[in-house]
């Protein structure tokens, strides 16, 4: 389906099926937001000669007028690099990165793209996805086309946009039905909000005439780019009829041919035409504009004419801006039945005749034009259905779809005590599930050792803080570490399925070092003797083999298990050992990755990215050496300052950033970078109690409550239940052992950050007193 955007658009296919309940964006007063938005807009822009320009500069000019409270920042797309530092070069994808980079330094509230294929660079104009992956702000789409059968490529590169936006705006029933039924967008971020049109008084058809010297004459129009879509020669076909019973009719074929068909073919299709009237004697009665009007120009011509053509063959065309503007101003359409035309002219709003049908074009185009009473009937009719789509109803109803998608800011109410019934529902005898569907435990995905060892933690944890409700599943999950230990091959064992069967004989570096992270963890704090003395046993077990590890966060998981131990056993030499060589390699891997804008150990960002930091903190601290201190700070300090939004919350690396060198993408967020943040900033203010790292552990706390790049709360209270993350539309609804975890540990990691800044307030209260008494 193409959306003829503008009177000067094109024709593309499409396809209808199916439908659905109206759109929650009506048009009306009362919908639009009270708040403002400043919205970055994608498009092509005037002077560009080309409908969805037009369409771009209506929405500028009548936003700025008519709803002030929605500032638009445009990013037009241009062929080349101007004066604009917005401009968006087409096919140079680094100009996308920076526009992508520059928007979100912006914080805007959302950004609009227009989305045409031939707009965009790249085939099929794919460089448009790259660009929306790197957007923090809600994505709100106009569709301009929706093809019935897409190319593999088309297809995918519309899936990828409807899977990023927020909102999407189409022009027509038929175009909603059809990109739920065939690209499957969720009926409910889709919203129907007609073509915009001008708002110009009715019946000034006499006077414009006199005005372009048509006084006198039975004025026929068609106006848009010209191409073979369009079946003026059926128009022209009927001529010869419509002449003999109305010899002053004039058919005024008014714009330019499509820049497109002139490259390929030159004005062939408007010169054959053009013989096509001479052949058939009605040249005289054909007057052509050929050029690119302006809007008020165009306006002024179409306000001239009696009848407005639009013979099109493609009658799977959904939007015409063509047809918006004949019927806003009042003017009699004769159209065949293309989709925008069925929807807009029902109820005896226009006249339809079949396509490639000549006869019945003039057939009707002679009735109207012999009784002026009927033509008038059906003008004013037309004019009143048009005040539903003019410019101030437009305005109106697209602040009301840029304000839907922008989330309102919400916070929940910060729990001051762990909540673990999540925990036991996600539990059995074996151990923690892995994965839920919504809140309801898959066991389909069975158990996995990394999930086990995060419970095993949060037991020992909890046993710290003096709460015990946990004491009696540490068991369960420390049993799941033992079993996963392979002693003849020297490797954790991951992934176990829900009949207790091992699905595999040697788990990732990253669970083995996150296995033996618990076992240390496991000494320092579980306040039970006899538990102490099971991970110790396993940990002298396990550690000769972690040394052998390469993946850089196996590597620093195995290092703060280390340095737990070292809390209570200060001269363990083998953990020592451990500790200086992870150290030594951390550091050799950040000088091996550094780029002047580029501090990290890695040239891609994955998950849980601070605990890289954090390891080299413990093993300053626990080794006395300062320079390893001095690399976690600057480098916690570095992923911080990368990981907060312009708008100064928390902005946790997504997942889409796994495997990009030297990229940072938005989505998806998880909560387990946010746990790790906060551990790290509760390390480093241990060592630098200077440098705020509470606040910053805060802004990461935060994020679990609502300050975030969605505006969504993703805990539920009573539970302690977390959602799996934050996708570009909002949270992942599922809520597995991961987050669940996650933000348990993190609560904990809070609630010692608080009992460090209370026993650091009353130290230098005492100070004070001190002080005071000498």
């Amino acid at each position: 389906m193409a959306q003829d955007s503008s009177p000067n658009s094109v024709v593309s296919k499409v396809h209808h099926d199916g439908d659905v309940e109206k759109s929650p964006v009506p048009g009306g007063n009362d919908m639009a937001p009270a708040r403002t938005l400043r919205v970055a807009l994608i498009s092509n822009v005037p002077p560009q000669a080309c409908g969805i320009a037009t369409f771009a500069g209506d929405i500028i000019d009548t936003t700025a007028h008519y709803t002030p409270q929605v500032e638009l920042d445009n990013y037009p797309l241009a062929d080349q690099a101007d004066d604009n530092r917005h401009t968006i070069v087409r096919d140079e994808p680094s100009s996308y990165k920076a526009a992508a980079a520059r928007i979100n330094r912006g914080a805007y509230d959302a950004v609009w793209v227009q989305h045409e294929y031939g707009i965009f660079g790249g085939p099929s104009g794919e460089m448009v996805c790259d660009f929306v992956n790197q957007l923090r702000a809600p994505l709100v789409l106009t569709l301009h086309t929706i093809l019935e059968e897409p190319s593999e490529q088309q297809e995918r590169i519309l899936r990828h946009l409807v899977d990023r936006a927020s909102r999407i705006m189409v022009m027509s029933e038929h175009g909603r039905n059809l990109l739920a039924s065939r690209y499957g967008a969720p009926h409910r971020i889709i919203d129907v909000i007609e073509h915009g049109a001008p708002d110009r008084p009715f019946n000034r058809t006499a006077e414009m005439k006199s005005r372009l010297g048509l006084t006198g004459r039975k004025v026929l129009m068609t106006f848009g780019l010209l191409g073979p879509g369009k079946g003026l020669e059926n128009a022209i076909s009927a001529l010869p009829a419509i002449a003999e019973k109305e010899p002053s009719v004039l058919y005024r074929i008014v714009g330019a041919t499509h820049p497109k068909l002139v490259e390929r073919e030159g004005e062939a299709y408007r010169e054959r035409l053009m013989a096509q009237a001479e052949e058939l004697g009605v040249a005289d009665k054909i007057e052509w504009v050929n050029r690119f009007l302006d809007t008020d120009e165009l306006l002024d011509n179409l306000e001239a004419c009696d009848i407005y053509l639009t013979p099109y063959h493609n009658l799977q065309q959904a939007t015409s801006g063509t047809l918006s503007y004949a019927v806003a101003l009042g003017k009699a359409v004769v159209s065949t039945p293309y989709v925008h035309a069925r929807e807009l002219l029902a109820d005896n709003v226009g006249c339809l005749v079949e396509p490639n049908d000549p006869e019945g074009i003039a057939r009707v185009v002679t009735n109207l034009l012999s009784s002026e009473q009927t033509l008038f009937a059906l003008q004013h009719h037309a004019y009143l259905r048009g005040r539903r789509t003019i410019w101030p109803e437009f305005a109106r109803n697209t602040a009301a779809l840029l304000d839907a998608a922008v989330p309102e800011g919400r916070t929940a109410r910060r729990p001051n005590r762990v909540r673990l019934t999540a925990v036991q529902q996600m539990s059995d005898n074996v151990g923690i599930y892995q994965h839920s569907r919504f809140v309801v435990a898959d066991r389909s995905h069975g158990y996995c050792l990394d999930d086990n060892a995060r419970a095993l933690m949060l037991a020992n944890s909890l046993a710290q803080l003096g709460d015990d409700r946990l004491d009696q599943m540490r068991l369960v999950y420390a049993a799941f570490v033992q079993d996963a230990w392979d002693s003849d091959l020297g490797r954790f064992r991951n992934f176990m399925s829900f009949s207790r069967q091992w699905l595999e004989s040697d788990g990732s570096d990253d669970s083995n070092g996150r296995g033996f992270w618990a076992l240390g963890q496991t000494i320092a704090k579980a306040n039970d003797t006899q538990m102490q003395e099971w991970a110790t046993a396993l940990y002298d077990n396990v550690l000769p083999h972690v040394r052998q590890m390469e993946s850089p966060r196996a590597l620093a998981f195995s290092m703060l298990g280390a340095a737990e131990r070292l809390s209570v056993q200060p001269g363990h030499e083998a953990s020592l050992v451990l500790l200086r060589e992870g150290a030594k390699t951390l550091s050799w891997l950040l000088e091996q990755s550094r780029r002047p804008d580029w501090r990290w150990f890695e040239a891609m960002l994955g998950y849980d990215n601070p605990r890289l930091a954090q390891a080299l903190l413990a093993a300053g601290q626990h080794l006395h050496e300062p320079h390893f201190v001095d690399i976690g700070l600057e480098t916690l300090r570095w992923i911080t300052k990368r990981q907060t939004s312009a708008k100064g919350h928390f902005a946790p690396v997504g997942s889409d950033s796994f495997g990009r060198d030297y990229e940072q993408l938005p989505f998806d967020q998880q909560p387990l970078e946010a746990q790790a943040h906060i551990e790290a900033c509760y390390t480093a203010s241990l060592l630098d109690p200077d440098g705020d790292w509470a606040s910053k552990a805060k802004l990461a706390w935060d994020w679990f409550f609502g300050r975030n790049d969605r505006n969504v709360v993703m805990i539920d209270e009573a539970t302690g239940r977390c959602f799996d993350g934050i996708t570009p539309r909002g949270r992942n609804k599922n809520s597995g052992a991961e987050s669940l975890l996650a933000f348990l540990l993190a609560q904990c990691a809070m609630l010692n950050l608080t009992v460090k800044q209370g026993s650091e307030r009353t130290r230098g209260n005492k100070s004070t007193a001190n002080s005071a008494s000498a």
